[in-house]
């Protein structure tokens, strides 16, 4: 972990810690405008006061602005996906007002999590994903692949133009990740060292191939390959973090664990705090902006309160993502 000096002279104190997150926000323009202006100073102090330069979010959401409409009009209609829960999209604007919103929170790194839920899509993701990287210098350039002929060659040419991270989504794709179509691309992505942050836990809604013993299985044939797991392996929170303690190159991140939402329906273990403890060189900060429905502060208030202290927050929250990726 780096050694940060500590925040300034005269640096504000931190807020407290919001024991439960607003569920009557008014997701209105005026009044999320009003929101997000008082939030983003917030955001600012809580990274400041542990002397970091910023955050470096692994898991937010940029696509085709046509495909995200599609996802917030799915979690609009409380799908099977999201297990049917009432979920409004806090961050709900247009693309360049995305962006800026993370650059005012202070984040210096961010992805572009899309992915194809059948054959055909992931070229044409990637080739999307591309241009947005070369026109958004802080986005860590991210691709997408599905068990389908020509994966190998779409994953070879999104390397070959720059990607830096992979996004696979099994529930959603509804595919097994130890499809014999992936082995090749598998060991290509482990060869080169790329990370792969994966939805592979059977939360909010378990699917057909979710769970630890698929991934388990790829895990076996490539344990060089540097797996990201979402959402800390939701609900299956002790399964992953033991994959994690087998394999060096599993990290898990951040998203949506531990918050207020969350832990309404599938609370994390307090007897897994110790290996969360343990591998604290492992984890990275994940929100899911912008399709989270709570603001996005609560995330680090959430990661705060488990109270494992100011090394392990400045390790989550930047530094291990910064060696990850060398920003």
């Amino acid at each position: 972990m780096n050694d940060h000096r500590t925040a300034p002279a005269g640096s504000a104190e931190p807020a407290p810690v919001q024991g439960h997150y607003d569920r009557d926000r008014d997701h209105g323009d005026e009044a999320g405008s009003r929101a997000e202006a008082a939030e983003a100073p917030e955001v600012r102090r809580f990274w400041e006061r542990l002397g970091l330069p910023g955050l470096i979010d692994v898991h937010t959401h940029f696509m085709p602005e046509r495909v995200l409409h599609k996802v917030w009009n799915y979690f609009d209609t409380t799908g099977p996906l999201i297990g049917g829960l009432e979920w409004p999209i806090t961050y709900r604007k247009e693309e360049t007002e995305r962006t800026a919103l993370l650059r005012e929170f202070g984040v210096r790194a961010f992805t572009a999590m899309l992915y194809p839920h059948k054959p055909g899509m992931a070229a044409w993701l990637n080739s999307w994903a591309a241009d947005f990287a070369s026109r958004t210098p802080d986005c860590l350039h991210t691709a997408t692949l599905y068990p389908e002929p020509g994966v190998e060659t779409y994953v070879a040419e999104a390397l070959e133009a720059g990607a830096r991270v992979f996004k696979a989504h099994v529930q959603v794709g509804a595919y097994d990740p130890a499809d014999e179509l992936l082995h090749k691309t598998w060991g290509m992505l482990a060869d080169t060292g790329t990370p792969v942050v994966i939805h592979c836990g059977s939360g909010p809604a378990p699917g057909r191939y979710t769970g630890p013993e698929p991934i388990a299985r790829v895990l076996a044939r490539h344990p060089r390959l540097r797996l990201i797991v979402a959402h800390m392996g939701m609900p299956e929170y002790a399964d992953f973090l033991g994959l994690a303690e087998r394999f060096e190159e599993v990290r898990l991140d951040t998203t949506m664990a531990f918050t207020d939402f969350t832990e309404d329906f599938m609370p994390f273990p307090e007897s897994a705090l110790p290996q969360v403890a343990d591998l604290g060189d492992r984890i990275l900060l994940g929100s899911d902006f912008p399709n989270i429905p709570y603001p996005y502060l609560h995330q680090l208030q959430a990661l705060e309160r488990l109270d494992l202290g100011e090394e392990w927050l400045r390790a989550v929250c930047h530094d291990n993502a910064a060696r990850l990726f060398g920003v």
